[in-house]
């Protein structure tokens, strides 16, 4: 192993904290990573890790190598970079994080012309809702949907998203239809929500944005479960466009309360914050802002 890869797999099972999980990543024996190790630290002539009760924990040396490690390491790959980009073809793997929904209804068909486009880019694709660990996870980049993102986020704005209140006709005819935010009281609505029963809608009401707490009888953590609930009449739910518009389109749900905007969603690429962004990945994020415009402007 040269100095270089001896460098990444210290970097690596530094980030993870587990000559394991590196192991698994990689695909090697775990016995192979810590012998590297092992060597590095031997040619070094330091210890550069110790383990702890639950994980490998930094040597004051190993952090201060660490540091160093990365500084190296993000010159050469952008070096690199810099070299490929001259020939201005993308070349590598992205693994990339796509939330479940938008992911598979917007993103995946631009995701699959784009590796047309590119076939010397290959494409890791996980489909999750769950908010990945970038640097742990060995995630390149990362789509997330959200009104406000993290301090100290790298992200890149590429999209937005409108969200709609839908309810099935025969709901309505059934409870009546909300004239105003205030109403949704005295309503069955269905809330997105990871835990509990609790849901806060929030709405521009006279200029100004109110929140709106209501307690909901069916809850889910998947938009497409919750507008189907609405579709089969058993209550109001909030939903982006990219789900709700096709079920609007169909009948099946009406969208109500107009006059009532919610904030809108932002759709952001996600980076890691330790590392040069590499020319593929720049490349991806311009394609998919660009076709996201797109489709937003032919709506």
């Amino acid at each position: 192993m040269d100095r270089l890869d001896a460098m990444h797999l210290f970097l690596r099972v530094a980030e993870l904290g587990s000559f394991s999980a590196v192991a698994q990543q990689l695909g090697l024996a775990r016995s192979v990573v810590t012998r590297q190790i092992a060597a590095l630290e031997s040619h070094l002539g330091v210890k550069l890790m110790v383990r702890s009760t639950r994980r490998l924990a930094l040597t004051s040396a190993g952090t201060a190598y660490l540091e160093k490690c990365r500084v190296i390491l993000n010159l050469v790959e952008a070096a690199e970079t810099d070299v490929a980009e001259e020939r201005l073809i993308p070349r590598g793997n992205i693994r990339i994080s796509l939330p479940l929904s938008f992911g598979i209804k917007r993103l995946a068909p631009l995701l699959l012309d784009f590796s047309q486009r590119y076939p010397e880019v290959s494409l890791d694709m996980d489909y999750t809702d769950r908010r990945v660990k970038l640097i742990e996870e060995g995630i390149d980049l990362s789509i997330r949907i959200t009104r406000r993102m993290d301090p100290g986020d790298v992200v890149r704005k590429i999209g937005t998203s409108t969200m709609r209140v839908i309810a099935s006709p025969d709901y309505l005819a059934r409870h009546g239809r909300p004239q105003n935010p205030a109403e949704l009281a005295h309503h069955e609505c269905l809330g997105y929500t990871a835990s509990g029963a609790i849901s806060q809608w929030q709405f521009m009401v006279n200029g100004q944005l109110e929140t709106f707490q209501l307690r909901s009888r069916i809850n889910a953590n998947n938009g497409e479960v919750l507008t189907e609930a609405a579709a089969q009449g058993l209550g109001i739910t909030v939903q982006p466009d990219f789900i709700a518009d096709s079920v609007i389109a169909s009948g099946r749900v009406e969208q109500i309360l107009l006059d009532f905007p919610q904030p809108e969603l932002g759709i952001y690429a996600m980076l890691p914050s330790n590392r040069h962004v590499p020319h593929r990945v720049r490349m991806l994020m311009d394609f998919l802002a660009e076709q996201l415009i797109a489709i937003c402007k032919s709506r």
